[in-house]
Order: C-alpha cells, then structure tokens, then sequence
C-alpha cells in the first residue's frame, strides 16, 4: 500500500493506492462490506477524529477498572459457593448474579487484554505524533521546506534502497511525505519480520524524497512496538477461523456480563458458610492462566500452534458451558 495525503485537503485524509509488487501495476482495492465500515469507523472514533478516540480510551480504561474490580468483589460473592455455581432454582435476580459471576470471572484475562489493548489503539494519533517530534525530528532539522512534490526523487528507487537496507524482510507500506507515518522531507518504507510475532512489528528506513539517499533506518521504540502489537490483540485478527469464533462468543458474552452488571447495581450478598481464598479463586485464577496463554500464544505461533492456543483461550467458553450444566441448583 502507497498511503499519500492531499496537502490542501483536510487534516487526516489519506489515500490508500495497493500496488501489485510483480508487476508494479495499481491492484483493484478491497472494499469493505457498508455495514461493516460503519461499524469499525464508529468502534474506532465515533466519527467525531482525535476526541471520539480520547473518549473511547477513556471507556477502556473504565472497562479496565471495572474488570479488576469485578475480580476483587467476586469472592464475597463466592465465599461460600463452589465455583461455577447457577442456582437455577432460586429467584431471578440469583440466577442473574451467578451467570454474571461465571461469565466475568471465566472472560477476566480476555476482558483485560482487549479493554487495555483498546485504550492504546486509541492513543495511536499522540504517540505517532510524538513518534516523529522525537525520534524523527533530529532528521528534519536539515530542511527549511518540504520538497515540493515534482522535485520528488523516484518512488520505485526510493523503496529499492530501502530494501538493500534492510535485507531479510518484507516490505509492509510505502508513506508518502507529510502523512502521520513519515516526515514532511522523507518517504517511509515499512517492513516487517517473517515470524508470527514479528509480521506485526515495522521497521521503517526513511529515504529522502529529495535525493532518493537513505538517511536512516529508524527501530520504532517500544511505546510504537506496543501499539503494533496492540492492535491483533484487540482485535483477534491473528489465529485464524477459530480464534475470530472465540472472539465474537466472548464479544456476546461481554454484552451480558455489562448487561447483567446493570441489573444487578442494587443486588445484596449471601448468607452460608464460607470457604477459603483457594477454593474461592483456584477456578478462576487457572482459567485466567489458560486464557491469557492462548491470547499471548496465539499471536507467537502459526499453523497449528493457532488450533492449540485457540483450545486454551477456549477454556472460557469450555468452564462457562460445563458450569452452565453441572453447577446447576
């Protein structure tokens, strides 16, 4: 993809031009399902730019809270109950306050990775922009103006040096000057490693759009590697068929856990006797461990490494049904 910006246009309005690299030909682009654009656009912004994104960072970082402080009130709740117990028989706000229980104690580790990944998705603007005023700026201080755009040095040589600068990997994205991935004097040639892990971290090597000149290969630092790497965990984009499943069963499963959340603001405690901190949090703590492992395991592995950890994140989905028939009452 070659990402250029209008510089007359408005702030934040990019063109994406998909290059077939074989034949250096325009390659038709992909385009999204209506519905489905709608839907990222408002998940992503609100369609209201920088300040939609800052506001959802802040509802993810609530959502954060409220997960660790779901956990902290859990054992009173628990205290004397195994786990995964649904007392069908008892009244409805009983059964809403165990299904709530069950389902937000199995899904913690997922609920945390996804509300922390999102509130760093939503930084992604401020920490590009001080991306470029820190580590990039020593590059531009050379410059008065930006190099206007018929003075530009050729695109194809300029991303041909930047592979004989960084051999062994694969090119990503060509940033044309001025957008948020470049500077206003650079293309930005991005290029990724071949494992799991690293096709989800760029190494930029900026060449000059003046002279077509390497001026510097520029390692992203680590606040850049973790929006990288926030990305795929937020989104479950990474483990294939499977894990998209176990993301959208986990997505409903949320929805209920706010929605019976609600419904329950005003719910009371138990009255039986209590049982240990272990007998309380063992349950919970080993399906944290296994879901967390499958969410971080997923992304390091490949083939059927995905099917093996997809299975562990699946521990969620796997407690919560087994709960749902043999804890019954």
């Amino acid at each position: 993809n070659v990402t250029s910006v209008d510089p007359n246009g408005p702030a934040g309005a990019y063109s994406f031009e998909p290059i077939d690299q074989t034949s250096g030909a325009v390659a038709p682009p992909v385009a999204g399902h209506p519905v489905m654009e709608f839907l990222l656009q408002l998940h992503t912004d609100m369609f209201l730019g920088l300040p939609g994104m800052l506001f959802l960072g802040l509802m993810g970082l609530m959502l954060v809270v409220a997960v660790v402080s779901g956990v902290v009130l859990y054992a009173p709740f628990m205290r004397r109950l195994p786990f995964g117990t649904v007392r069908a028989a008892k009244a409805a706000r009983t059964r809403w306050l165990d299904y709530h229980n069950l389902l937000g104690v199995v899904a913690a580790a997922w609920l945390l990775v996804v509300g922390a990944t999102g509130v760093v998705n939503t930084l992604a603007t401020p920490i590009l922009a001080y991306w470029k005023n820190t580590a990039l700026k020593e590059l531009t201080v050379a410059y008065d103006a930006p190099a206007p755009t018929g003075e530009r040095a050729s695109l194809d040589a300029a991303v041909e040096r930047a592979k004989q600068a960084l051999p062994g990997k694969t090119l990503q994205f060509v940033a044309f000057p001025g957008t948020d991935y470049s500077t206003d004097h650079h293309y930005a040639v991005f290029f990724h490693g071949d494992t799991p892990l690293t096709t989800h971290l760029t190494t930029p090597a900026l060449i000059d759009a003046r002279t077509g000149a390497l001026a510097a290969v520029a390692p992203t630092p680590w606040y850049v590697k973790a929006l990288s790497l926030s990305q795929p965990l937020h989104f479950g984009d990474y483990g294939g068929l499977g894990l998209k499943i176990l993301w959208a069963l986990l997505d409903l499963a949320t929805i209920f856990i706010l929605a019976s959340g609600l419904y329950l603001w005003l719910g009371t405690g138990m009255s039986r006797k209590d049982l240990t901190i272990w007998a309380i949090f063992g349950a919970p703590v080993a399906v944290f461990v296994l879901s967390l492992t499958g969410l971080i395991g997923a992304l390091l592995g490949d083939g059927v490494w995905d099917a093996v950890f997809s299975t562990l994140l699946a521990s969620t989905v796997i407690v919560t049904v087994w709960a749902l028939i043999r804890r019954r009452r």
